[in-house]
Formats: structure tokens, C-alpha cells, sequence
């Protein structure tokens, strides 16, 4: 990365999870490399940085399938800690971004028709909400 003049704070998980931030010529500087609100959880699921004026977190929703089960659970619960993190960062005195892979198709004309996805988390009302809630 550094010799395509990249800089990157990163975390991430053996075989599976994992965020970055990538920034050119500007070294990005770790503000948080967990979501607070679950001091038990360690997955790796999302970090902050500040990169030239800007706040950026890169975030890795769970996938929350199978559904219904503790998978499901789990995101709704992640995603109520994002929200209630994304609210003090939009109190934050400099611009946000907030990317990443939500784990969500917000809506049925964003995803094929197909009874195989009627189940799947990615489609539910929760998921959907709570991502609106972002």
C-alpha cells in the first residue's frame, strides 16, 4: 500500500471480518477501532479515523442470517449501537462519513425477485429500519 502512496488503519479477524481505511498521502489517525456499546464483542466490524478534516468509519454489519435465531438477534443489536454511535457523531464539530457494508437491501426493487431471498435477513423490516434509522 505505502509504495501506491497509501496509508491504512485496519482491523480484522482470521478467516473472516475485517475493515479498513485507506487514505493517499494523508496517514489516517486511529479514533476507534470498535463500535462502543458492547465491551464483550469482539468482532471485527468497524474503525474510525480522522484523514484531513474528516471523520470517516468504515463499518461491516452482520449479515444476521440465519433468521430468525441469536445471527438475527445480533445484528439488530449491532445496528442499535451503530445508531446510537452514528447520533453522537453527527454531534461531532467536523464532517462524517459513514461506509461500509450495511448487510441490507433496502428495497425489494433493489435486489431480483425471488422467493429464496423471503426469508433472508438482508430483506427484513428490522434490518430495513434500522438502516433507515442510520
Amino acid at each position: 500500500m505505502r509504495g501506491a502512496g497509501y496509508d491504512a488503519v485496519w482491523r480484522g479477524q482470521r478467516t473472516y471480518n475485517g475493515v479498513a481505511i485507506l487514505a493517499k498521502a494523508n496517514e489516517p489517525v486511529l479514533t476507534r477501532d470498535r463500535l462502543p456499546g458492547g465491551p464483550a464483542d469482539d468482532q471485527s466490524r468497524y474503525v474510525e479515523a480522522a484523514v484531513q478534516g474528516f471523520l470517516i468509519a468504515s463499518i461491516y454489519l452482520p449479515n444476521g442470517n440465519p433468521r430468525p435465531g441469536p445471527k438475527f438477534d445480533y445484528e439488530l443489536a449491532w445496528f442499535q449501537r451503530l445508531i446510537s454511535h452514528a447520533a453522537s457523531l453527527y454531534r461531532v464539530d467536523a464532517p462524517v462519513v459513514l461506509a461500509g457494508d450495511f448487510n441490507v437491501v433496502p428495497t425489494d426493487r433493489d435486489i431480483y425477485p425471488s422467493q429464496s431471498w423471503s426469508e433472508d435477513a438482508l430483506l427484513q423490516p428490522e434490518s430495513r429500519a434500522a438502516s433507515n434509522a442510520c
